[in-house]
């Protein structure tokens, strides 16, 4: 059979026409291929019920004359202005925090307290190891496959953006994202509390690795509820409220690819029985009740408020007074979260352990700009993946009933990793010997509160570096060749930058910044992208020449 010239031509026309819509469909459903892999290789069950292993049924000692339970709290990406206790709020302070507030009026604030870092995974390293993450190579952020290259193309196509992402080479061997954590060789705040006698208990996020004895169920923590992707409920599910911002790389990847998955102690993942934030309040709850009668450490990480923006509907519609739809369900997120610290604190009085039980509050890092949220993070400058204060001002707050009264305030610069040496001190541990550990007992304020704990502070992620010594703040970076210098004495907010006014301070802390980085460690994976962040300006706003902004290198 003959096929003419129009013959040809109509079947080359629909070969064009196949050919065009697979590559649009390739192009349209590449960026799910991450999460797709993993569902082939890991697929989520049906919810399956958790049980936490019982301790005695009766306790060997009244509560108050037992080693006190240690409850840490972290939230994820919680701006300093998230809290109505800090003299603001969300939406204008319409969005009250009363329990996370309570912890703070009934006990210790830590008023100059500082992330380890400026994103997540380091400042978590720099809590469980009590020391700086680059001490052992945890430089940056572990990033699931692809997030690099696929955020990256995602921040090329705005062509209103001013400066672009840079993808870097990954020299040599690529770690996989679940390779890249805190090495078995660090002994964790788990492995510590666990050889005081302590039966330690994880809920949530981890964010230290899950392989090659990296994950929490292999350092020191008998019980572990992993957060195992990062929806907060599905996306068919009709009592989710969501918030996309296209305008944003990271939140485009993360709708395409998370899940809503949890997994126990390394097993298969299973979905949650309800909204993320209340799913692993229940479970903490169902903890404490369950360890009530023996000394127990549990790190209860939530995830609120990361993106992606994802509520409920009960607490959306509690908000119906803000116009934004964005602040919104952040702000029902808050909600949550706030009563979620409620119910655990709740539990720990039902359960007769309030009193002796001690209770940190914190959150991994600032805010950040890619929410499109300008005040979430005020009054300071700066936002997740910087060193200004909107990056590394976190919520600090310490409650103990039966040692800590109520009212005290402490008001000189304070660590995440100092939870690990309060941890130890509070349970009659130890700080490992054989190695420098960076953080201080926080209750040794309590007998002197006018001596800082410590004179100087650092923080690094690349060429990107800062260090706070006396009051004095340096931050200084390669891209852009920009150096920054605070009083933070009479300038909180580091407004006025006397760098070039005052060169001899600038070189007396790049020598402290330079003998400090003589002693870490080569980052332990490479960086692999340079993310453009304005210090003043949320993503959603639009950029200008002259704004000051910083490339953050993970």
């Amino acid at each position: 059979m003959k096929i003419g010239k129009r013959g040809w031509a109509v079947a080359g026309g629909s070969l064009v026409v196949v050919l065009a819509a697979g590559w649009f469909a390739f192009d349209r459903y590449a960026i799910q291929l991450p999460a797709m892999i993993m569902d082939w290789r890991d697929p989520i069950g049906p919810n399956q019920a958790v049980e936490w292993q019982s301790g005695p049924d009766a306790p060997s000692a009244p509560a108050e004359s037992r080693p006190p339970n240690i409850v840490l709290i972290v939230a994820d990406d919680l701006g300093w202005n998230n809290i109505t206790f800090n003299g603001g709020g969300v939406a204008g302070g319409t969005v009250p925090t009363p329990h996370i507030d309570s912890i703070a009026k009934s006990g210790l604030v830590l008023s100059h307290g500082y992330s380890g870092s400026g994103t997540c995974a380091p400042s978590r390293a720099a809590m469980m190891s009590g020391r700086y993450p680059t001490r052992f190579g945890f430089e940056f952020t572990p990033m699931p496959p692809g997030m690099a290259q696929i955020t990256t193309r995602f921040a090329a196509e705005d062509e209103n953006a001013l400066r672009r992402t840079v993808l870097r080479d990954a020299p040599g061997e690529e770690l996989h994202f679940t390779e890249m954590g805190m090495p078995q060789s660090e002994i964790s705040m788990g492995n510590l509390l666990q050889e005081a006698g302590y039966r330690t208990l994880h809920i949530g996020k981890w964010h230290l690795g899950e392989t090659n004895g990296m994950a929490a169920y292999d350092q020191g923590f008998d019980e572990s509820l992993l957060m195992a992707s990062g929806l907060y409920l599905d996306l068919d599910d009709p009592a989710s409220v969501e918030a996309r911002n296209d305008f944003d790389p990271i939140d485009r990847f993360l709708w395409a690819n998370m899940r809503f998955a949890v997994r126990k102690n390394g097993g298969p993942r299973f979905a949650p029985d309800r909204y993320l934030t209340d799913y692993f309040t229940d479970q903490a709850v169902k903890a404490i009740e369950a360890n009530r009668n023996r000394p127990f450490f549990l790190y209860l990480a939530h995830w609120a408020p990361h993106t992606p923006l994802q509520a409920t509907q009960e607490d959306y519609d509690a908000l119906s007074h803000i116009e934004d739809h964005t602040l919104r369900v952040y702000a029902a997120m808050i909600r949550a979260l706030d009563r979620g610290v409620g119910e655990v604190l709740a539990a720990l009085k039902e359960n007769g352990l309030e009193d002796n039980t001690v209770v940190i509050f914190t959150s991994d890092n600032g805010g950040a700009h890619y929410i499109g949220l300008p005040e979430i993070n005020d009054p300071y400058r700066g936002w997740k993946a910087t060193f200004f204060g909107g990056g590394i001002r976190v919520p600090f707050f310490v409650k103990w009933p039966a040692k800590i009264a109520p009212g005290l305030t402490y008001d000189h610069p304070v660590h995440h990793f100092d939870i690990y040496a309060t941890a130890a001190a509070i349970a009659g541990a130890e700080v490992p010997r054989d190695r420098v550990v960076d953080g201080r007992n926080l209750l040794a304020v309590l007998d002197d509160a006018e001596s800082p704990l410590h004179e100087t502070l650092f923080w690094r992620s690349g060429h990107y570096q800062t260090v706070l010594h006396r009051g004095w703040k340096l931050q200084r970076t390669e891209r852009p060749d920009a150096v920054w210098l605070f009083d933070l004495e009479n300038d909180r907010t580091e407004q006025n930058n006397l760098a070039a006014a005052m060169p001899e301070k600038v070189a007396e802390l790049a020598a402290l910044l330079d003998a400090h980085n003589a002693e870490q460690a080569e980052p332990a994976w490479p960086s692999r992208v340079e993310m453009p962040v304005s210090i003043d300006k949320s993503l959603r706003e639009p950029q200008a020449e002259d704004d000051e902004y910083i490339y953050w290198p993970n």
